[in-house]
């Protein structure tokens, strides 16, 4: 593993995959720097791509919300979401009946097919479900944690129906020491309650990088050793990478700080090709 400068490492490579939270922004918002270095990849040729579990906005929300943010020049089509495979696969595998969600009113428009009918979890009646053809979990907000998690579990011991998760993130820095438990994280405790296997979305699963590569080999291809892809996280971003064959570098901003990095790839045996303090280092 090599601890360089994330442009000088950056400048060997044609495309650039970027996680979102803990790459590009943390719990304060945009991380200082981040626009100037953005840039500065696209004055060099590099084409960009931002990789995110993040399954409560589609990729246009996401980009007005990095120009929100101090990020302006993001397009949407440079965004891949989790919740953009999710939503794939429900179009092609659910032709009927209600879907239920836990999550937000707006993941849920965002994600569910305008030809399904999504209905939360809180408003669902375990007496009349019947129709209810999938379970899916989007969010960490939008619902009661106690009531409708424990309504989950009830609705898929009830009903043998595909359960997919559009994010599988188990937490989410909330603060400089500080994390919250994600979607990932709710879906896994059902799954070992019910000890069933969900269909999971997003990093470290390859649709994403799938995805991100068929975009970039358009207008010609690119070989993967051509590819770097920068996260916070080594079960998410380096791992996914790792396993779709690109370049990885961990970058010390975001779910892994500079004291526990070594014990950690030690640990889980996630070997980052590179680690840096941030993309702005």
């Amino acid at each position: 593993m090599d601890k360089a400068s994330f442009l000088d490492i950056a400048d060997g490579f044609k495309a650039i995959f970027l996680d979102s939270y803990g790459v590009v922004k943390n719990h304060r918002g945009l991380i200082p720097g981040v626009e100037a270095n953005i840039n500065e990849l696209r004055r060099r040729g590099k084409i960009i791509r931002i990789l995110t579990n993040d399954a409560s906005r589609s990729p246009e929300q996401q980009a007005e919300r990095f120009a929100l943010q101090g990020l302006p020049g993001i397009l949407p089509e440079e965004v891949v979401t989790s919740g953009m495979m999710a939503k794939m696969f429900l179009s092609q595998k659910v032709r009927s009946g209600r879907v239920a969600y836990l999550g937000t009113a707006n993941s849920a428009h965002y994600i569910l097919d305008a030809d399904l009918r999504a209905v939360p979890v809180s408003a669902l009646d375990l007496n009349d479900c019947d129709d209810v053809s999938a379970m899916v979990f989007l969010d960490d907000e939008g619902f009661d944690w106690n009531h409708d998690i424990n309504k989950t579990v009830n609705l898929l011991r009830k009903q043998n129906i595909p359960a997919i998760v559009a994010n599988g993130d188990k937490l989410y820095p909330v603060a400089k020491n500080d994390v919250s438990i994600a979607t990932g994280g709710i879906a896994k405790l059902v799954e070992s309650i019910l000890n069933r296997k969900f269909i999971h979305f997003g990093k470290p699963d390859t649709q994403m990088f799938n995805y991100a590569y068929e975009t970039i080999s358009q207008n010609g291809v690119i070989d993967k050793s051509e590819i770097l892809m920068v996260g916070d996280t080594l079960h998410t971003d380096i791992l996914g990478g790792n396993k779709f064959g690109v370049m990885t570098m961990l970058v010390l901003s975001g779910n892994t700080s500079e004291k526990e990095v070594d014990i950690r790839v030690r640990s889980t045996g996630i070997i980052p090709d590179f680690i840096c303090e941030s993309i702005v280092a």
